[in-house]
């Protein structure tokens, strides 16, 4: 799985002109699932956001996480981020899971987030054509793929 991970001041998603998700402080996450992740994925990716220190502490230093902060959880599934664009001008979507296995453990995902403490999760519409709206704060911007620590528990 692959998350773009924002720490924001606001973020919001709406779909057919409704707002269906929207949060205060805290991420805005952009989640892909690749062909081949499973439930242990979510479950890893859940447990890295959650604890992720990006919030800043009184000496200003980058040492809290949203659980720390008491922060909310915006997230939004997003299959292009499973681009290939190795050739040619146009993206390949190929490595991305069929929708059926993507909406289930982005759903998982989104349950694990509450399991490892956020107190509120939000979230997109899956497969619906949605627009993002948000305050990125910093900007921080964070990018996660499992990948990394499936390699490192096979060394």
């Amino acid at each position: 799985m692959k998350a773009v991970i924002q720490r924001v001041k606001y973020a919001q998603v709406e779909t057919e002109g409704e707002i269906v998700g929207k949060i205060g402080e805290g991420l805005m996450i952009l989640v892909g699932v690749k062909e081949g992740d499973g439930k242990e994925d979510a479950e890893i990716l859940a447990r890295k956001t959650a604890n992720l220190r990006i919030f800043t502490d009184g000496e200003d230093k980058m040492n809290l996480s949203v659980l720390d902060v008491g922060g909310e959880i915006l997230a939004v599934s997003q299959f292009t981020l499973l681009a290939d664009v190795k050739k040619g001008n146009r993206p390949s979507f190929i490595n991305a899971a069929e929708p059926q296995q993507a909406n289930g453990l982005y759903e998982y995902y989104c349950e694990q987030l509450i399991e490892n403490g956020v107190k509120k999760v939000e979230k997109g519409v899956f497969g619906a054509h949605m627009q993002v709206s948000l305050l990125n704060n910093g900007p921080v911007t964070i990018l996660y793929d499992t990948e990394i620590w499936r390699k490192k528990d096979a060394d």
